[in-house]
C-alpha cells in the first residue's frame, strides 16, 4: 500500500524547523516518522503524521510549502544485513531508490523504512510477490 508523506519546504534558519513542528503540535497532529534533508539554503523536512490534511493545512497557513509523496513503508527484520533483502528485491528489478529513512518499531524484530522509489506500482508488486511486510496507514499510526 501506499502512503502519503508530506514535504516541507523549510528556509535552513536557525528556528524554522522548530517553528514547522510547533505548528503540528499545537494542532494535535502526531508525527510517526520524519526525515530532515538540508541544503545550504533550505531544507526538506519528510513527515508521516496521522492526519495529512489537516497537517498540510495548518502548515501552509503559516506560509511554509507542503507537498504529498507517495512513498511505501516496509517492515524488515531488524538485524545486521535486514534492509538489503528488501535492496535486491528492487535492484534485481531496476527500480532505483530515490531515498530512504527508517525507524524502530515497536515490535522487537523490527524495523521500519520509509522508501520513495522509481516505480511505486511496480515496486509493490514485487514487494508483495515477496512476501514483504507492507504497511498500512493504520499499521502506522498504530506503532
Amino acid at each position: 500500500m501506499k502512503i502519503k508523506q508530506l514535504s516541507v519546504f523549510i528556509e535552513n534558519k536557525e528556528g524554522r524547523l522548530k517553528n514547522a513542528l510547533n505548528v503540528l503540535s499545537k494542532e494535535n497532529i502526531n508525527i510517526r516518522a520524519l526525515s530532515v534533508a538540508d541544503s545550504e539554503k533550505y531544507g526538506i523536512l519528510r513527515l508521516i503524521v496521522n492526519d495529512n490534511e489537516k497537517a498540510k493545512k495548518a502548515l501552509e497557513k503559516e506560509n511554509l510549502i507542503v507537498k504529498e509523496t507517495e512513498v511505501i513503508v516496509v517492515g524488515i527484520p531488524d538485524k545486521p544485513n535486514g534492509l538489503n533483502h528488501i535492496l535486491e528485491i528492487l535492484e534485481k528489478d531496476g527500480i532505483n531508490v530515490e531515498y530512504i529513512y527508517a525507524f524502530v518499531s515497536t515490535k522487537a524484530d523490527e524495523a521500519v523504512v520509509v522508501m520513495k522509489i522509481e516505480d511505486i506500482e511496480k515496486g509493490l508488486k514485487l514487494l508483495k510477490e515477496a512476501n514483504s511486510t507492507i504497511l498500512t496507514r493504520k499499521d502506522i499510526n498504530n506503532l
